[in-house]
């Protein structure tokens, strides 16, 4: 048990702070591939999420279905806490545009809605998995198609135009905030390292906290949902966090939506597709009843004002530390 906890630690730490270089490097290809502030920003969330979609994936390959599960489920409502709300009580405000906060906010509703579905077992995983792809592909190519929307978008004029200025609003706060140098082929050379020892570093640390939640008789939806949860959300957080105090506010809200939605899509669902997920149970359904009610705290509240504010931003960290006790309670 001393060398799983020694495994555990150093796993999350090389995992924290590869994913950290990968995040970086990742952009700058990006940047050299001429992606948009928008697209950039998936990126980003995509890298940054990776320690959390190996441990789902590591954990689901080895039957530790509740694990995989509540790593993904968890982590996305640590991430609401801490990259919007504990962000927002940081910065003291976050300013955010009522159109970036709509259109990221109907693609992240979708996809929370499509995880509650599946892991209640209202729904299948396939069926899932089909209809939170097919709006998630929707809002990726009308970021990519920014300029040319009205010529390449079969939508009414008003809608359109509407899109147009959604996205306009949210390149203009994420441009300063994460537009990155230009990529060298060097570049790619050492996002590649970074992603294998992340990969390798991430399974370590999944495995050794399984060994370690058996041996002190910790619930797995504990381990998964809370533990390796917030671990594995670290980078987002103190990215978000970082941004939140620039003023960045869109930058913020994008990280935190757009990791959530990767997590559901990329960790979830299709593992879940290929290896099965775990059986419905009142912890699963807590934790993404959870995911779903937050993310909709978060949407009618920065909608409402605007914006989060300190106040706004404790009543999300609050309702996660609901969730955390109410899990424990329970597990």
């Amino acid at each position: 048990m001393a060398l799983a906890l020694v495994v555990f630690v150093a796993g999350a730490l090389i995992s924290l702070a590869t994913s950290w270089l990968l995040v970086t490097r990742l952009e700058r290809i990006g940047e050299r591939l001429g992606l948009s502030e928008a697209l950039l920003g998936i990126l980003a969330a995509l890298a940054a999420d990776a320690p959390e979609i190996t441990s789902s994936i590591s954990a689901l390959s080895q039957h530790q279905r509740i694990i995989g599960t509540g790593v993904i489920i968890g982590s996305n409502v640590f991430n609401l806490a801490a990259l919007l709300g504990l962000g927002a009580i940081v910065a003291g405000s976050i300013s955010l545009h009522r159109r970036v906060v709509i259109l990221g906010g109907v693609v992240a509703v979708w996809i929370a809605v499509c995880c509650l579905a599946t892991s209640t077992g209202l729904l299948p995983v396939l069926p899932s998995l089909l209809l939170a792809s097919l709006v998630f592909a929707g809002y990726l190519a009308i970021l990519g198609l920014r300029g040319n929307l009205e010529t390449r978008v079969p939508l009414p004029r008003r809608i359109v135009t509407w899109l147009a200025a959604a996205i306009d609003e949210e390149e203009m706060e994420l441009e300063e905030a994460i537009r990155p140098p230009r990529g060298r082929p060097i570049d790619v050379l050492v996002a590649g390292m970074a992603l294998i020892t992340v990969v390798l570093s991430s399974v370590a640390m999944e495995r050794s906290a399984s060994d370690l939640g058996h041996h002190f008789h910790i619930s797995d939806a504990i381990v998964g949902g809370l533990i390796l949860a917030a671990v594995t959300s670290l980078p987002n957080a103190v990215a978000a966090v970082h941004l939140a105090s620039k003023g960045r506010g869109a930058a913020a809200l994008s990280t935190a939506l757009s990791s959530n939605n990767l997590n559901v899509v990329v960790g979830l669902l299709i593992p879940g597709a290929l290896i099965g997920l775990a059986a419905p149970s009142f912890a699963g359904t807590l934790t993404s009843t959870s995911y779903l009610l937050l993310t909709l705290i978060v949407l009618v509240v920065a909608y409402a004002q605007r914006g989060l504010n300190r106040r706004s931003g404790a009543l999300i960290v609050g309702g996660y530390l609901i969730f955390v006790l109410w899990l424990l309670a329970t597990a």
